[in-house]
């Protein structure tokens, strides 16, 4: 069976691990990124009408000053945001499904005025007429380099998968420096924007049909078996 290698970030990598699993893949957990708490200054909750969330990274990174907003209304990108945002006090009115510019069409009347709690990699966001954001970077992902276990299954066929564009980058340019033939590995990315980070070279790259953890794994599921069948 053609191995799945996962290289995002600890809780996410062991979640979608388990998940994989579930489908019968081959997953192997080698998280490339290491995610760490930044000092942030908050914003007087008086001042902000509702939170956006991208990842439930900002809530567990965000540390005690979240505690200033218990009760406030928040927008979060997928489920489980929302439930990491309702188990630090927040009120979800809203759940998105394909990222956090379908979230902003439909906010609340009320809403204008908007707090995000972000990453500092993040991607950039078109506010509606009439709406601002104050944005806070209370979390970032720390590139870690290949391990030796890894390199050695990168050199055989097998598929990736890609989170992040941070994390197609740091992939490609982690490859490039060890000398490992692009040809024997395959990238399942989930989303058109994140594979064009990993570039070109590569036994295959393609890009799930929405910008989800299930929608990418179905991808992989196809793709490891797509490699698989090429292999004698």
């Amino acid at each position: 069976m053609t191995p799945l290698v996962i290289i995002r970030p600890e809780p996410g990598a062991g979640a979608t691990e388990v998940a994989a699993h579930a489908l019968g893949l081959d997953a192997r957990c080698y998280p490339l990124f290491a995610v760490r708490p930044l000092a942030w200054e908050p914003v007087p909750a008086s001042e902000i009408d509702a939170i956006l969330l991208g990842s439930a990274n900002a809530l567990r990174h965000g540390g005690a000053a979240l505690e200033a907003y218990r009760g406030h209304p928040a927008y979060a990108v997928g489920e489980k945001t929302a439930a990491a945002a309702r188990a630090a006090g927040l009120d979800v009115v809203a759940t998105g499904k394909g990222g956090l510019q379908r979230v902003l069409a439909n906010l609340a009347p009320a809403h204008r005025r908007l707090l995000r709690l972000a990453g500092r990699e993040r991607v950039a966001l078109s506010l509606p007429p009439g709406v601002t954001m104050i944005t806070r970077e209370v979390y970032a992902s720390e590139a870690l380099p290949l391990p030796a276990d890894l390199k050695h299954l990168l050199s055989a066929p097998c598929v990736v998968l890609l989170h992040s564009g941070e994390a197609a980058a740091h992939f490609a340019q982690s490859v490039e420096a060890s000398g490992i033939d692009r040809r024997h590995v395959s990238l399942a990315a989930i989303g058109p924007r994140v594979a064009a980070r990993a570039g070109d070279g590569w036994a295959a790259l393609r890009s799930a049909d929405e910008p989800s953890d299930a929608a990418l794994l179905v991808l992989a599921s196809q793709m490891c078996q797509d490699t698989a069948n090429r292999v004698p």
